[in-house]
């Protein structure tokens, strides 16, 4: 599975980017929007070993792709996906997650961003993407935003939401709505 934008190359998880997907795992700064389990090197190898199962299930129902430079030096600059198991047929849930070394640089995540929905849209023929985050995450914000979603709720989080002040918020985006904003 390969999706080529300008820059990057979408592509299943290979052996060879376990230890840069651990390494940015592991960055405090990859935590500050994590439960604190979710944080530990056990999570991020099962969540490693995950991606990779997904890549052979038939039919494919979740989509986690390793984000990787095409030109020299063919760094993972993180990961991008859409997940399909626990929702409806025609929906799928979206995700990216750029390394701290790659936030607010060069609009990165809007062009994964782009590339995924149009994924979606034309070759899995999904009816709605849509995505959840924390409230304080101002950049998946402005992303969704760019994107042409609406928010549809937001509501109290976890427990370890609450106690930072924080709330839930559920984004959506229509095939229709994704046809208008990528004319």
């Amino acid at each position: 599975m390969e999706i080529v934008t300008k820059r990057f190359l979408l592509r299943d998880f290979v052996e060879l980017d376990r230890s840069s997907f651990l390494n940015y795992q592991a960055d405090p700064r990859s935590q500050i929007f994590s439960q604190g389990g979710e944080a530990s090197p056990e999570n991020s190898a099962r969540l490693f070993e995950t991606f990779c199962t997904w890549a052979s299930e038939q039919p494919r129902l979740n989509y986690q792709l390793a984000i990787v430079q095409r030109r020299e030096p063919y760094a993972l600059v993180g990961c991008c996906g859409l997940r399909g198991r626990g929702y409806d047929a025609g929906e799928m849930e979206l995700g990216i997650e750029l390394a701290p070394d790659y936030w607010g640089r060069y609009a990165y995540a809007i062009e994964v961003g782009r590339a995924l929905l149009d994924f979606g849209f034309r070759v899995l023929r999904l009816d709605v993407i849509s995505g959840f985050t924390v409230s304080a995450n101002v950049r998946v914000a402005r992303l969704a935003w760019w994107m042409g979603a609406e928010i549809v709720t937001i509501r109290p989080g976890s427990t370890w939401m609450s106690k930072r002040g924080w709330s839930e918020v559920y984004w959506r985006i229509t095939r229709a709505q994704w046809s208008n904003c990528s004319k």
